[in-house]
């Protein structure tokens, strides 16, 4: 493992104030502040006593600072990489710790339990890692696939903070790298309407994996939790005809939609109209058989007792039917089958009321 340098203005990305403890740079500035103090005060031409009392509370002052800086604070979402005279001593956990001062022993805070992102295409105001943000704006974001511009966000923790500080120089800048490569590769397979539409997870997925690939070939102990895709443009050269096409593409799906709804506006109504025709005419096809069956057995009843008395069922046909159709006529006449003369039995005047 190669070591690195405990510089006193380097954190996990080369410059985070944020991450890393006081340095001998600091240490030194404020020993001088003090000399500077001390010289304000010291009196002009005193008596020989007074260099003793000065110098008393110069080394007074200097163990204080020393004292102060023996001490540092891990917070409870990371853990401190301590180097001794630039060489990895240890890791140690969040609390308060010890440390040999003016610079012997160098912490430098790594937040290994905090969930860290980059942006590619977008910025985000006030971030405080300088590799967060997008350096070269739109340029970064340029795709092979039908000249898209693609945004997106990827998510990491550090899984080894050892490997991510002494490994790789800078892996923010080499994180950055591997990502746009990727998803250059990634989109750069896939078509537009397949970028735009159906793909995005599946580049999501796809990515996703290449990268931790890549971190892991490159020991730069980071672990990659996810990879999302944000806003996917084309350039504004093609701005315009790619919204004439995309345009095109929606009166199709518009005319497509429409169409279906006709048919199924008009398609299964006459289905359900010939279904019902169907059924009417099934119910009168049953009725009428069946009606027929009914009077086919009661005319081989009728039949039956015929055969045994024709004559009774000859006069009872006769009575039966009489039955049916005496109540429908309006005026009865009975006459005798043996009356010869019809006219002077007939009441003629008083029938005349009865005609309709």
């Amino acid at each position: 493992m190669s070591s690195q340098s405990g510089g006193g203005g380097r954190g996990p990305w080369g410059g985070g104030q944020g991450w890393q403890s006081r340095s001998g740079s600091g240490l030194e500035a404020l020993i001088r502040r003090a000399q500077d103090g001390l010289r304000r005060i010291m009196p002009h031409g005193g008596a020989p006593g007074g260099g003793r009392g000065v110098l008393l509370i110069f080394c007074l002052l200097l163990a204080a600072v020393v004292a102060w800086t023996c001490f540092y604070t891990v917070p409870s979402d990371s853990v401190a990489v301590v180097q001794r005279f630039g060489k990895y001593l240890e890791s140690v956990e969040p609390g308060l710790h010890f440390k040999l001062p003016l610079g012997v022993d160098v912490p430098t805070i790594v937040p290994v339990k905090r969930q860290l992102k980059q942006e590619f295409g977008f910025s985000t105001p006030g971030a405080s890692d300088p590799y967060q943000s997008s350096r070269e704006g739109a340029k970064e974001t340029l795709m092979v696939t039908g000249d898209l511009n693609a945004e997106w966000v990827i998510q990491y923790r550090i899984a080894d903070p050892i490997k991510f500080l002494f490994d790789v120089r800078e892996p923010g800048l080499t994180l950055r790298d591997v990502s746009e490569s990727v998803m250059r590769e990634v989109v750069g397979d896939r078509t537009v309407d397949e970028v735009i539409t159906i793909g995005r997870q599946e580049i999501e997925a796809e990515a996703l994996t290449k990268m931790q690939q890549l971190t892991t070939k490159y020991t730069m102990g980071i672990s990659i939790d996810q990879v999302q895709l944000k806003n996917i443009n084309p350039p504004d050269l093609v701005q315009t005809s790619f919204n004439e096409v995309n345009q095109a593409q929606q009166e199709k799906e518009k005319l497509i939609n429409e169409a279906r709804r006709d048919y199924n506006k008009v398609i299964p109504l006459a289905e359900g109209e010939r279904d019902q025709r169907i059924r009417e005419a099934d119910g009168y096809s049953v009725k009428r058989v069946n009606e027929a069956e009914g009077d086919a057995a009661r005319f081989n009843a009728l039949l039956a007792e015929y055969v045994k008395a024709p004559e009774v069922t000859r006069r009872r046909i006769y009575i039966e039917t009489l039955q049916d159709v005496l109540p429908s006529i309006r005026s009865q006449i009975i006459i005798d089958e043996r009356t010869r003369q019809l006219l002077p039995l007939l009441h003629l005047d008083s029938q005349k009321g009865d005609r309709p």
